[in-house]
């Protein structure tokens, strides 16, 4: 197969596609249960499903390991024909879940503690808060079962099955918000089992969905293999390394709001609008780095050098193509799409004065999200840890030096500076990708 083959195109639009299909439903998902608790008489409602989310945002956000790993280390035994390693893969990822899950529920109570420690909030909303928590984290074991099955099925290249499962998930949600809360009048509980039992109900479906296309797998399941101390470390160790990479992401991310948060309600209000610019498009450029992630996986696993080579020009290819799309939608409708995040006109002001580091921000993401598919794929994750913890301190400086020089500017300007970092630190190393395979 030649580099950039027509084939190769192919491959990246069958695996991205439903990825970024998939990922729509995310934030629809989040719209619903807005509205449904947006529309109770009492104001406190909102407040405690948004603090609520927040809180299971940082822990399973802090768990993705569980399908980035998993899906390297698949399609690396997939294109490597190794069918007892294809099904020990997921078996033992499941396992490492099933043990945080067990963490996560024993510790319930000190997790609500923590939070509502560290976060103010008026007596209902914290009430109502902590009822939400305590219903929702009962579906942990479902939540973090289906990231390690929605990786294995990036990591065989199977990312319709994604597809089917998020909408499924999502959409019985939606459903259930509804019936839950606008039928039975149960508030911020009613949200909370609908996504419990959404998630139960998705990873059933994700169970038989993994179950027939196993039947397709020669091979059988080898318990020595699963429980092999080599290959368990070396999934504990890649965990943990893109476990210290996510924390930081999210520290970045928390750290940019935190500083908004100090001048003033307006500016605070104006950055959370425009972050919305940054989350469509980690939603478009996801599908290519998740396709890169399943394609170099598969090449480095098959110790093919061309096919890791066409994989990588290929997908990078469609992500420019898309984040150059991006640029140009952000500057002809970005004032736009403010005014249909918000109807305060102060904050389309100040909004529309800080617009153009989003216009400007998928050119400098693009490498980013790249690098982290392909880096990724590779299994190389002490490189990615390395880089971002480099990227954060160089993003922290920046904000302690330029945040008292250009207040909002300057804490924009740091953040871009950060993203592009991410993919700057790691095409400094990217030669480690081509040293997976041997000469």
């Amino acid at each position: 197969m030649i580099a950039g083959s027509a084939e190769h195109h192919r491959a990246v639009w069958r695996l991205s596609v439903p990825i970024i299909l998939s990922n729509i439903s995310v934030p629809l998902l989040g719209a619903v249960d807005t509205a449904v608790v947006g529309h109770l008489p009492e104001p406190h409602h909102l407040g405690a499903v948004a603090l609520g989310s927040m809180v299971f945002n940082f822990i399973y956000w802090g768990f993705g390991f569980l399908r980035m790993g998993t899906a390297g280390l698949t399609a690396q035994a997939h294109g490597a024909g190794n069918s007892g390693e294809v099904l020990a893969a997921v078996v033992r990822a499941l396992t490492i879940a099933g043990a945080i899950a067990f963490v996560t529920l024993a510790a319930q109570t000190l997790i609500v503690a923590v939070v509502f420690d560290l976060v103010e909030a008026s007596a209902d909303v914290e009430g109502s808060a902590r009822t939400y928590v305590l219903t929702r984290i009962w579906g942990a074991p479902a939540a973090l079962s289906i990231y390690v099955i929605l990786g294995w099925f990036l990591g065989m290249q199977n990312t319709r099955a994604t597809l089917y499962v998020q909408l499924w998930m999502n959409g019985l949600n939606i459903v259930l918000d509804i019936l839950f809360v606008v039928g039975f009048g149960w508030g911020v509980f009613g949200v909370a089992l609908a996504t419990v039992i959404a998630e139960f109900s998705g990873l059933a479906l994700a169970l038989w969905l993994m179950r027939r296309a196993l039947r397709r797998i020669a091979g059988r399941l080898d318990w020595d293999r699963v429980w092999s101390r080599r290959r368990m470390r070396m999934t504990l160790g890649l965990n943990a390394d893109i476990f210290v990479r996510t924390v930081c992401l999210v520290f970045a991310f928390a750290y940019f709001t935190a500083q908004g948060a100090r001048m003033g309600d307006v500016l605070l209000a104006a950055n959370a609008v425009l972050m919305n610019f940054q989350i469509f498009m980690a939603h478009g450029l996801d599908g290519f780095a998740h396709a890169a992630q399943a394609m170099v996986g598969r090449a480095v696993g098959a110790a093919d050098r061309a096919e890791l080579r066409a994989a990588i020009r290929v997908s990078s290819l469609w992500a420019v193509v898309t984040a150059a799309l991006f640029v140009l939608v952000y500057a002809a409708a970005g004032e736009g799409i403010v005014a249909l995040l918000t109807g305060i006109d102060e904050v389309r002001a100040a909004s529309a004065e800080y617009l153009p580091w989003c216009i400007a921000m998928p050119a400098l993401s693009v490498a980013a999200f790249q690098f982290d598919g392909i880096f990724l794929g590779a299994t190389l994750g002490r490189q990615m840890r390395n880089m971002m913890i480099v990227s954060v301190a160089v993003y922290l400086a920046l904000c302690v030096v330029l945040i008292p020089l250009w207040s909002n500017h300057g804490l924009w300007f740091a953040f871009a500076a950060f993203m592009a970092l991410r993919g700057l630190t790691l095409g400094a190393v990217y030669p480690a990708v081509g040293r997976t395979i041997p000469s």
